[in-house]
């Protein structure tokens, strides 16, 4: 049985929109292919652009600058939200106590503290609270996951990123770059690959001479996951020439065998085959729709069958930990427990938790360890 409210499918899902910006408008095009979901309103603090994004497509959609008043006209069902990370623990709340379950835009809040809040805030609501952390939908990765699940344990996961973006604006100006908008989405994709979740990490992070950027540009971080397994992630944002894809370089390194993927087609395996050296082969899997149309069927899906799906807030406040313990290692130049980091969030989270009813759940679970395991979905 669901631990959320579940809608039925007697028609596509009505959604409403926040945020009408580049990525609002990617989301729109994306849903518009989506015969499972019907926008029926769209919200932004400038009205002018959401009215132009709505003419631009085409739609005949309640617009306006409050979400209460737009869920009202336009009878919505579910929310999508898309603005800046500052905004999103302030919008998901308030979609998810108008009655509304939501999916968020990564980071599903901009901290673990607030992140905690969330989940607190997802189960006195019964609404459903995910983020779309895109890159697990890419169906090459789960290829990926498939190919080593026949390899036995796993030993040693590896990730390679080396970029060279100019983004100019905020990036450019944050103490950690690299770590913060940018290793997320291997460190969660370390997580989806081995079912289980970060002990500690050891991480260094430092910025070349060349670098345009004003913080740490380059990192090496070694996580220590359950069971032992070691997840190495070494990147920088400031490296020019024979730069990888976008997902990095991979290897996996099993009992059995090892598996490489260059971050774009499919994974490849290697098994011992005696003294003669390596059997190869190309691992192949079922396709499903990549990135955040993969997250949008996901989020439908569990809205439908109440299946817990794998961005729950409850799971992916784990991927967000692993980010805030490897900036505190680089930061003192110590290991990190990643469950000190959580319940140091947590007491913050209840220290500044603004609800009464969210308070009185965060203070009901104990410890972040509690409240993080009581829905997580992978």
């Amino acid at each position: 049985m669901a631990d959320f409210a579940m809608i039925p499918a007697d028609g596509p899902l009505r959604v409403v929109l926040v945020g009408a910006g580049n990525m609002g408008r990617a989301w729109m095009r994306m849903i518009a292919d989506t015969p499972t979901v019907r926008l029926v309103g769209l919200v932004d603090l400038a009205l002018d652009l959401a009215r132009d994004a709505a003419a631009g497509h085409g739609l005949d959609i309640v617009v306006g600058d409050s979400l209460a008043s737009v869920v009202a006209a336009s009878e919505a069902q579910a929310v999508i939200n898309v603005t800046v990370p500052s905004a999103h623990h302030a919008v998901n709340t308030e979609a998810l106590f108008l009655g509304l379950p939501v999916l968020c835009e990564k980071p599903i809040a901009p901290s673990v503290a607030e992140t905690l809040s969330l989940m607190a805030a997802e189960e006195v609501s019964g609404q459903l609270l995910m983020t779309s952390q895109s890159r697990r939908y890419y169906p090459q990765l789960a290829r990926l996951k498939e190919a080593v699940s026949r390899l036995g344990a796993v030993g040693v996961v590896t990730t390679q990123f080396f970029k060279a973006p100019h983004f100019g604006g905020f990036r450019d100006e944050m103490d950690h770059p690299l770590l913060v908008d940018m290793a997320i989405h291997a460190f969660d994709a370390a997580r989806y690959l081995l079912d289980a979740d970060p002990v500690r990490v050891d991480c260094r992070s430092f910025n070349p001479e060349w670098s345009w950027y004003r913080g740490d540009a380059s990192a090496a971080a070694i996580f220590e996951f359950e069971g032992g397994t070691r997840y190495t992630y070494t990147g920088s944002w400031c490296s020019p020439g024979l730069e990888t894809s976008w997902n990095g370089d991979w290897r996996v390194s099993c009992a059995g065998g090892s598996v490489t993927w260059d971050g774009v087609g499919d994974p490849v395996v290697g098994t011992a085959a005696g003294p003669d050296g390596a059997r190869t082969s190309t691992a192949r899997g079922p396709g499903s729709r990549p990135e955040i149309a993969g997250a949008l069927d996901e989020f439908v899906s569990a809205l439908r069958t109440g299946a817990t799906p794998s961005g729950d807030v409850h799971s992916n406040v784990h991927s967000l930990a692993m980010v805030e313990g490897a900036v505190l290692s680089a930061a003192t130049g110590r290991t990190v427990d990643v469950s000190a980091v959580l319940e140091s969030a947590y007491q913050v989270a209840v220290r500044r938790e603004e609800r009464a009813d969210v308070r009185a759940a965060l203070r009901g679970w104990g410890s972040a360890s509690a409240g993080s395991g009581a829905r997580a979905g992978g």
